[in-house]
């Protein structure tokens, strides 16, 4: 659960501002849609190598 502390001073929107970035930071949402459906762990695997394939292919290793 995300706790914002809001001033009297501050606007919804600014709290609402403050409430999406703790979301994003949290990783809340990509947790959901990583829980959505269930990946065997071959499959991960194979996921995995394929990216760090492209990224030695594309960006040299670095």
């Amino acid at each position: 659960m995300l706790i914002i502390d809001v001033k009297d001073s501050d606007s919804i929107d600014r709290a609402l501002k403050v409430y999406k970035r703790k979301f994003i930071k949290t990783g809340t949402l990509k947790e959901l849609r990583r829980r959505k459906e269930f990946v065997k762990p071959s499959v991960r695997r194979r996921a995995e190598m394929l990216k760090a394939a492209y990224k030695l292919k594309n960006y040299g290793g670095i």
